[in-house]
């Protein structure tokens, strides 16, 4: 085997350091572009939140206080006494005369009050004009018999009850007080009372009609016109 000089072997170990330096910048330069570019990059801060988290104090919740009307107690059923009638802007009732004496009336006009029907039908020269719904005195409080118109009032109040009754008709006494016919009463609310309770005896003694109809009856009646209530 033939041996190397002394000067070629140092050549041949520089050569073969420069191969390895190559080498290691070639892989060095391979591995730095096969790394996303992002690698050299510092770590990014985290991306900012879409909202914003608050503390708000919860909403205290102040019920509104809500208004029930009281129910308004009728008059008591078991009362059979006819009802006080003070008049407001008016005169004064008219004073008691005897119910044996009746006015002289020469008109065809005549009301029948039915009890047993609780209905009210009115003649005009023997036809019949009208036929009401009505309600008559509880306990057989209305009283029977032939009387008249004795009385006109727009609008009477029954201090008794604190009632206004429309439309009043008075026909008879009961007493030192007056019955007649009416609207259905109304209450110091504004409410009728007995609403609903048409054709059914209710009252006190007086005969009670619509709001409507007792308007048509009071428009049409005149001072005298007899009115006949029956069973």
């Amino acid at each position: 085997m033939t041996a190397i000089p002394a000067s070629r072997r140092g050549l041949l170990f520089v050569l073969l350091l420069l191969g390895a330096g190559f080498s290691a910048v070639l892989c060095w330069t391979v591995f730095t572009w096969a790394t996303p570019a992002s690698a050299d990059l510092p770590p990014s801060t985290p991306t900012a939140a879409h909202f914003v988290m608050a503390l708000l104090p919860k909403p205290t919740y102040t019920p509104v206080a809500t208004f029930t009307p009281s129910p308004t107690v009728p008059p008591s059923p078991t009362a059979t006494s006819a009802l006080e009638i003070t008049i407001v802007e008016e005169p004064a009732l008219p004073s008691r005369v005897s119910e044996d004496v009746a006015p002289a009336y020469a008109g065809g006009k005549y009301i029948l009050v039915d009890i047993s029907e609780q209905h009210m039908y009115v003649y005009e020269n023997d036809a019949l004009l009208y036929s009401f719904i009505a309600s008559t005195g509880i306990n057989n409080g209305t009283r029977t018999g032939v009387f008249h118109v004795q009385s006109k009032i727009p609008n009477a109040y029954g201090a008794t009850w604190n009632i206004w009754m429309p439309n009043w008709l008075g026909i008879y006494w009961a007493g030192g007080l007056e019955n007649g016919i009416h609207s259905l009463p109304i209450l110091p609310n504004g409410a009728e009372l007995w609403e609903g309770y048409l054709g059914s005896p209710i009252s006190y003694g007086c005969v009670v009609l619509s709001a409507y109809d007792s308007t048509v009856l009071y428009n049409w009646a005149e001072i005298g016109v007899p009115v006949e209530i029956q069973w």
